[in-house]
Parts: structure tokens; C-alpha cells; sequence
């Protein structure tokens, strides 16, 4: 569908084509009558002293070929007339083709834009939840810090490591940053934290 306007605008062009050599035949045309009409009448006095036949036969001859001068010229005018509604509807096709191709462009404009915030919002959707989960991993990691503390009897200032809290997680391994970042589980009285920006346990009030 979007090379019909321009093959609407082809059809046209080449209507014009034609018209315009039509256009040109019938002039040639009309030009040799006027010549045939200048040579009768530059034709010497004697014609006239000719029989009143042949005055007769000349005169009509000269009807015939007014009337076709005068249908010449009618078609022509025609021929004219339909080749200014041709060019008046091949510049409204052309105005039609620009105006569908700039609607065309507002629309790729459109879906480019739709597409930059569609992606944007899903890579900030992707952030928050990345970020939502990390921080619940350093809340079950805290808790795990604060359980194994307290069966094990230890300090505030006693240090922990994965191998201590991984019993307490399922199939004893400890969960992961999903961003990447690298969890550090200080000491029993420090929150644990995470390497990766933004992921970090509220501070208590």
C-alpha cells in the first residue's frame, strides 16, 4: 500500500505525456492549415477571373477547411482543458503522497519514542526488583547472623563467615545478589551489606 501513491503519481505522469503529444500533433496540424489558408489567399488575382465553377469548388474547398480549422482548434482547447485537470491531479497526488509520507514519519517517530520508554521503564523495573530482592537476601542473612549468634553464644564483636550461617539456608547455600554484587557479613552487631549501589538495609530508627 505505500507505493500506490507513487504509482498513482507515475499514471498520471504519463497521462500527461501523452496529452502533451497529443497536444503538440494538433498544433502541427493547425499550422499547416494556416499555411494552406495564407497560400489561397496569396494565390494570383487570375483565380478570381477563373470559370464560376471553379470559383465555386475553391470556395467551398476553403468552407471545409475553416471547419476544420475551427473543430482543430476546439479539440485543442479540450485537449488543454484535460491536461490542466491532469496537472491539477498530479499535484493533488503528489500533496497526498508528502502528506502520507510525513504521517508516516510522525508514526516511526512515534513507535521509536514508545519503544525508548517501554524499555526504559523496564530496565527500571528490573533495578527495583533486583534491588527489592537483594535486600531481602541481607535480611534473611541478618537474621541467619542473629540465630546462629545466639545458639552459639557469641559476642556483638564475633565475626561470622558463610560456612557459619550456610545450615540455615536451604540446601545450605547462602542466596546471591542478583545484580552481581558481592555480599560482606561483618560481624554479629554490623547488617550485613552488598557491593552493588543502592542495595543496603534500611538504617534503624
Amino acid at each position: 500500500m505505500k507505493f500506490l501513491p507513487w504509482v498513482l503519481m507515475a499514471a498520471l505522469l504519463v497521462g500527461v505525456g501523452l496529452l502533451y503529444s497529443s497536444n503538440q500533433k494538433k498544433d502541427a496540424e493547425l499550422a499547416q492549415v494556416h499555411t494552406e489558408l495564407e497560400q489561397v489567399r496569396a494565390a494570383p488575382v487570375e483565380t478570381n477571373q477563373a470559370p464560376s465553377s471553379v470559383a465555386s469548388d475553391e470556395l467551398n474547398r476553403l468552407r471545409a477547411e475553416n471547419q476544420d480549422v475551427l473543430r482543430l482548434r476546439n479539440e485543442v482547447r479540450k485537449l488543454r482543458e484535460e491536461n490542466q485537470q491532469l496537472n491539477r491531479q498530479a499535484q493533488t497526488a503528489q500533496a497526498q503522497v508528502q502528506t502520507a509520507q510525513a504521517q508516516a514519519e510522525a508514526t516511526r517517530s512515534s513507535a521509536a519514542q514508545a519503544l525508548a520508554q517501554a524499555q526504559q521503564l523496564e530496565t527500571t523495573t528490573r533495578i527495583q526488583q533486583q534491588t527489592a530482592a537483594c535486600i531481602n537476601n541481607l535480611r534473611q542473612i541478618d537474621g541467619a547472623k542473629q540465630q546462629w549468634a545466639l545458639e552459639q553464644k557469641k559476642t556483638a564483636q564475633s565475626p561470622v563467615t558463610a560456612n557459619d550461617l550456610a545450615p540455615y539456608f536451604r540446601n545450605n547455600v547462602m542466596p546471591a545478589c542478583p545484580a552481581g554484587g558481592v555480599y560482606t557479613l561483618n560481624t554479629v552487631a554490623v547488617p550485613p551489606t552488598c557491593s552493588f549501589p543502592g542495595h543496603a538495609l534500611p538504617k534503624a530508627p
